[in-house]
């Protein structure tokens, strides 16, 4: 409950007045593991960042939305526009034929559906309905470069067991790779791709007809665009030559040290290389090739160069389902471990999601896995969020903060690769799951929330249009929360004090204004106050206000004022949110507003009759409905709010 004075009191007067209403204590705490947390019936809270991984015994289960705090209406707007992303007649809606999405949070998967057809098409031609087979939820996808991953923890595995090192050339465990100028590169270069390797094997691995040993000699005789850590470059090269080295310094080829190292201990059984005959009727198909002629695909992988290196490759070749990979995602989030069953050490873990290309801005990049990515991540994106997308359509996406993670797989290449960008999707369900993990404000009083549209789809590696709902859009939408005038008299709901003769005329106090922000937006994205003093026909910054970027996922007190003047037409404030970046974040919460002149309280925005207009705000109850599982406030009305107010 927040305490309010609408007559300035001493402060002696507000800490007696406080130690006798016993406020509860506010959830904007710093001390982050105080308090309760987590229950049934309780989230965490979005602004509630996790530190640390999730208890090692963390096992998944099932359970709806609101059985772990969560708002499950983003939830079920996703999975309502599913359909639509799957199907040919929605026009520029449809991005995949078919698609199976998982989300969780600490624990629970609270999201598991299907879309669409495994099987639409037989070369070009599209199947009639008897004879396609449905996506399912457990559908085995070809996850192309998410396989990317499984070599990265492998190789992380070896870093433990000490047979490589981070820091060693590669062509001390690999001679031949130093051809070329190449002596110099790293491992952790590889895992980073900041190598200096071109992205792909140029010619392609495929039109080599010397067999498996003259693609590996390929491999190591590619030449460098750049010298070691000069430069990012995502590349398959990298993690093609990554495959050597493990092979190399185990003895063992890649598909069984992923079988004996992460799938069988983490009991993954849906996945693997080269999937046997048996699991045909349960795989999505893919491309239909026809250079090189390979005909359409089910079960072999898509990648031509994976193809090429016999379905064992570094970058590409795992087949998966979204159950899989839910295990594999939270083992990781458990610092490493499942069941009792570790495939990593915490430590090792701990590298995955370290920033090692910070020189690089955007290009964020742990071992093996990208960081802090929102053209995927949506609102999920933080420094500490690592994922990975695949050309398939696929992409993973774990966040420790909220112990959280997103899994979208599709079979987007199917029959050819001619659909658009998959992006906004991904995002999308990223965006649901997070803004259905409650934000709460601070001291439980009333809030406002805003953010990014869902669905856009621009300023991505994959993407050159802009989209929402089917409509391109200029990208641009502003969200503002205004006051009425203020100053020229004392508010209906605001205690007029008496009148000092010697203090300033009413209306000339100097204004304080402060209130309470949460702020996760794209760096490109501005959340600002403004104040007007001609009625709302111009408006300018107010200073110290200005706000963009991420902010650690908690809420902040901003402190702002105006100096002291006649203002004929009162002055009017408003909160202002404009955004250009589909991919910027959760978005913004606003409470706490509290606005004095030094004498009066001109504005409280706990009280429900406070003046405030919102134009692309939504007002959020107070408090976040599952609250009191927590013992968490209970709302009400702000010390001298009159009650018989109506609500604004």
């Amino acid at each position: 409950m927040r305490v309010a004075a609408y007559v300035i009191l001493p402060a002696s007067v507000l800490v007696v007045l406080a130690g006798l209403l016993a406020p509860v204590p506010s959830t904007a705490s710093h001390d982050r593991g105080a308090g309760p947390t987590t229950g049934p019936g309780v989230s965490r809270g979005f602004d509630r960042p996790a530190r640390g991984f999730a208890p090692a015994g963390t096992v998944l289960r099932h359970a709806a939305p609101t059985e772990v705090g969560l708002d499950p209406a983003p939830i079920d707007a996703f999975l309502r526009r599913l359909p639509s992303w799957t199907d040919p007649e929605h026009g520029v809606d449809y991005l995949f034929p078919g698609a199976t999405a998982l989300l969780a949070h600490d624990g629970a998967v609270v999201a598991r559906r299907a879309s669409g057809y495994a099987v639409r098409y037989t070369e070009q031609q599209e199947l009639p309905p008897g004879q396609r087979v449905p996506a399912r939820a457990d559908t085995i996808y070809d996850l192309a470069s998410l396989s990317k991953l499984f070599t990265t923890l492998v190789a992380v595995q070896q870093v433990e067991a000490g047979r490589l090192r981070l820091d060693a050339p590669v062509a001390r465990y690999l001679p031949a790779f130093a051809a070329g100028g190449k002596g110099g590169i790293t491992v952790e270069q590889l895992l980073t791709h900041t190598s200096g390797l071109p992205a792909d094997p140029r010619p392609p691995l495929w039109e080599d007809s010397g067999g498996l040993g003259a693609r590996k000699e390929a491999i190591l005789q590619a030449r460098p665009f750049a010298r070691p850590g000069a430069t990012y470059r995502y590349s398959d090269l990298n993690m093609l030559s990554l495959q050597l080295v493990l092979e190399q310094v185990t003895g063992q080829r890649l598909d069984r040290l992923v079988r004996e190292g992460i799938t069988e201990p983490l009991r993954m059984r849906d996945t693997a290389y080269i999937p046997p005959a048996t699991w045909r009727p349960r795989i999505a198909a893919t491309s239909y090739k026809v250079t090189p002629e390979r005909g359409m695909l089910r079960g072999s992988v898509d990648d031509d160069n994976a193809w090429a290196m016999g379905g064992v490759a570094g970058h590409a070749g795992v087949f998966s389902t979204v159950d899989d990979l839910a295990v594999l995602a939270q083992a990781l989030l458990n610092g490493g471990t499942y069941q009792g069953r570790r495939i990593l050490g915490p430590h090792a873990v701990s590298l995955l999601e370290k920033n090692y290309t910070s020189r690089f801005p955007r290009d964020d990049h742990g071992l093996g896995f990208e960081l802090d990515q929102a053209w995927y991540m949506g609102a999920l994106s933080s420094p500490r969020t690592l994922g990975h997308t695949g050309f398939t359509g696929t992409s993973l996406v774990i966040d420790p903060q909220s112990r959280s993670f997103a899994i979208l797989l599709t079979n987007r290449v199917h029959p050819l690769d001619e659909t658009p960008s998959t992006n906004s999707a991904r995002r999308a369900l990223a965006q649901a799951l997070a803004r259905s993990i409650p934000v709460r404000a601070p001291g439980g009083g009333r809030s406002w929330f805003t953010g990014p549209p869902v669905g856009q789809d621009n300023g991505d590696p994959e993407s050159d249009g802009e989209e929402t709902d089917g409509q391109y859009t200029d990208g641009r939408s502003d969200g503002t929360l205004t006051t009425g005038p203020l100053m020229a008299a004392p508010p209906r709901h605001a205690a007029r004090p008496p009148r000092d003769p010697a203090g300033p005329p009413p209306g000339r106090g100097r204004l304080r204004i402060g209130y309470d922000a949460f702020v996760d937006i794209d760096d490109t994205d501005l959340f600002v106050l403004e104040h007007s003093t001609d009625g709302g026909r111009s408006w300018h910054t107010v200073p110290g206000t200005e706000l963009s970027g991420y902010h650690g996922h908690t809420w902040q007190r901003v402190h702002a004022h105006l100096p002291t003047g006649r203002y004929p037409a009162g002055v009017w404030l408003r909160w202002r949110y404009t955004t250009t970046a589909p991919g910027g974040g959760r978005g913004v919460n606003l409470a706490g507003v509290l606005v004095t002149d030094g004498a009066r309280v001109l504005l409280d925005s706990d009280c429900p009759g406070a003046p405030l207009t919102a134009d692309g705000w939504s007002a959020l109850p107070p408090p976040w409905p599952l609250a009191h599982a927590a013992d968490l406030p209970s709302g009400g009305l702000a010390v001298g709010c009159l009650p018989d107010e109506g609500v604004h």
